[in-house]
């Protein structure tokens, strides 16, 4: 598994995957900013299980892109369960092979005729937009300056899981629309 070194969101200092080395195993979860609903609320999903995963001897690590300050302005008012990491400039994700669609005119397209409802709380499926606005409305989320910047920043940029062993080697990866093709754009792994 490819290394990195980034600042912590829950505490002061910096945590590295040789953190973990020798230690125990840890599912690596990397998610988009947190103008993403879908990756929102999937880090509290990812929350629920960390009793289960600690249970089976796995550690958890989030990696979410944003800047340090945004990141723990948000995490002051929603405690994650999990230890967090902030990676604005998407170390991360470009070392773990993490798909950036261009936004193209097919991309577009294929977006437009798309409609989901990944977590279940719409009350139907919808366009990838107005799905995610419909959820910051449920939640109560307002977009900040920093939330823009992020999303233009990144465009369509894609979120993956990566079980990694004691010796730092990945067993098993989940990259979203991987197995689903566009249809699994925001939806998050079941707990088994």
């Amino acid at each position: 598994a490819p290394e990195f070194n980034l600042p912590a969101v829950h505490k002061e200092g910096r945590i590295s995957l040789a953190d973990y080395r020798g230690r125990s195993p840890v599912l690596l979860a990397i998610f988009r900013g947190l103008y993403c609903p879908f990756c929102r609320r999937a880090l509290a999903q990812f929350g629920t299980v960390q009793d289960k995963l600690l249970q089976a001897g796995v550690e958890s690590l989030a990696v979410v892109a944003t800047d340090l300050d945004n990141a723990r302005l948000y995490f002051k008012y929603r405690p994650a369960r999990v230890p967090i990491v902030a990676d604005p400039d998407l170390i991360t994700h470009r070392a773990y092979g993490l798909p950036q669609p261009p936004m193209n005119e097919q991309t577009m397209q294929a977006i437009e005729g798309l409609r989901i409802n990944p977590t279940g709380e719409l009350p139907e499926p919808m366009m990838p937009m107005a799905a995610a606005a419909a959820l910051d409305r449920i939640h109560g989320y307002e977009q900040t300056a920093t939330d823009k910047r992020d999303f233009e920043r990144q465009g369509v940029l894609l979120k993956g899981q990566f079980l990694l062993d004691s010796a730092g080697i990945v067993r098993w990866a989940n990259i979203e629309c991987g197995n689903e093709g566009l249809p699994g754009f925001g939806k998050f792994p079941t707990e088994d």
